[in-house]
């Protein structure tokens, strides 16, 4: 919706078909009277009103009293209803959104501070850098096509600050579990997305807000067989390539995290351990069965001499 028409798309039942995006003052406002709300941005968990926010802050923002920020965005662009809001370093020229069934979905993506995860394997494991990748077109319905260039090494931050934000709605009523279930759903669909657009699964401060309608038809799951979670997962894949090849029509896509100023490479390792029907056994590491009982001695011996 363009900046300044309020007028509600109504459907039979008089009330607005999905959700209403409005754009002011760099504050995104999605509205639907009554949504029932889910964040996981600053002050988040659940809420019931009208409206959630994506507020694009500028380079160098460093607020801490995050609600008087928010507030104030609010009175600028003359948005007088509080609700949940995400911060983004992305513009919102590159905002887009998508709709499927009963679904709708508005991203922010930027990828200047991407958060890997090595799963094991020697190239997994490895933060050094890689050749960048660079887009060969920009396709606003979908990702953009990546090909290799040897000759445009540029670090992350030379696209600025950035971050993969997501406003998810659906008109349905989602029981207790399938509500909060959206949220695995969208993030899972976030990661895929980004992975194999850029080679990444997120970046250090994604946020997600989801939304029902608690008067819509009832729906008791939303897993990604069910209507609303497969109408999620294409949303949120049409809305976050869609903002990817806006926001890098013009700038090299680097795939690596040493590249980048603020990302980060989980290389820690958690110790595995069998949980059987006596419990869990922390001595012993699930991932060789070979050998158990001496492996399990020698872990206790260890113990008892530390």
């Amino acid at each position: 919706m363009r900046e300044g028409d309020e007028t509600p798309r109504a459907g039979e039942s008089g009330r607005p078909e999905l959700f209403e995006p409005v754009v002011r003052e760099d504050v995104l406002r999605v509205r639907r009277p009554g949504t029932r709300w889910l964040s996981t941005g600053p002050d988040g968990g659940q809420s019931r009103g009208s409206v959630a926010y994506n507020v694009s802050v500028p380079e160098g923002w460093e607020h801490t009293d995050l609600g008087a920020y928010v507030a104030e965005r609010r009175a600028r662009a003359g948005f007088d209803e509080p609700g949940p809001a995400l911060f983004t370093g992305v513009d919102l020229d590159h905002l887009r959104g998508a709709r499927a069934g009963p679904v709708e979905a508005y991203a922010t993506a930027g990828v200047s501070n991407p958060a890997t995860l090595p799963t094991g394997t020697e190239e997994s494991a490895s933060a050094e850098p890689s050749t960048p990748m660079a887009p060969d077109r920009t396709d606003v319905d979908g990702c953009p096509a990546w090909r290799r260039d040897d000759d445009r090494l540029t670090r992350w931050t030379d696209a600025g600050p950035g971050t993969v934000n997501l406003i998810v709605g659906t008109t349905r009523a989602l029981a207790a579990g399938a509500f909060a279930n959206l949220i695995a759903v969208v993030a899972e669909a976030k990661a895929a997305t980004l992975l194999a657009a850029t080679g990444v699964p997120g970046t250090t401060t994604d946020a997600v807000i989801v939304g029902c309608d608690p008067d819509g038809e009832p729906a008791a799951f939303s897993g990604s067989a069910t209507s609303v979670g497969a109408a999620a997962r294409a949303c949120v894949r049409e809305a976050v390539c869609a903002s990817l090849a806006s926001r890098y029509a013009d700038r090299t896509l680097p795939a690596s995290v040493a590249a980048a100023e603020h990302g980060v490479h989980t290389t820690g390792r958690a110790t595995v351990f069998r949980v059987d029907r006596r419990g869990a056994d922390r001595t012993t590491d699930d991932r060789d069965d070979r050998n158990t009982d001496d492996r399990r001695g020698r872990n206790a011996d260890d113990h008892d001499r530390s």
